[in-house]
């Protein structure tokens, strides 16, 4: 998908929830689009300085909060770095993160019998389950 879809998909599913595409959501998102792996806040406000010169920390965190909140992205926890969702119309899936510690590559995998593993492990314990998701670090297959 090109950036030019992928805004216009991600305006199309924010005008049906009621929220705003703002020029520096998108701006982070098409950021964002352009990696292959994982990619830190700070990084990504020195690629935005370069064609927004007044953009600040809070204006990367502010565009990051939302853009997770409405499932665009996804933060990888372990690494405190963002990486885009392959799913931008499904905010609600469960995320399984395939992460290379050699190159940064960072895959969403999609494995329902690990969702329905966790999610029967978490109903036996009485834990009901609100947002999942599983990080496994390792080595892809172009680092072997």
């Amino acid at each position: 998908m090109n950036l030019d879809d992928l805004i216009s998909q991600a305006q199309q599913v924010c005008e049906k929830r009621g929220a705003r595409l703002t020029r520096a959501r998108a701006d982070v998102l098409k950021l964002l689009a352009q990696h292959d792996g994982a990619v830190g806040a700070y990084d990504l406000l020195a690629q935005l300085q370069k064609t927004d010169e007044s953009a600040k920390p809070a204006t990367i965190y502010r565009a990051l909060d939302f853009l997770s909140k409405q499932g665009f992205v996804h933060k990888i926890e372990s690494i405190n770095a963002f990486v885009m969702c392959h799913h931008i119309s499904d905010c609600n899936h469960p995320v399984q993160l395939l992460i290379c510690d050699e190159c940064g590559h960072v895959e969403e995998i999609q494995s329902s019998n690990l969702d329905l593993a966790l999610r029967a492990m978490a109903d036996a314990s009485g834990f009901t389950i609100s947002h999942q998701i599983v990080e496994a670090h390792g080595r892809c297959q172009r680092c072997h």
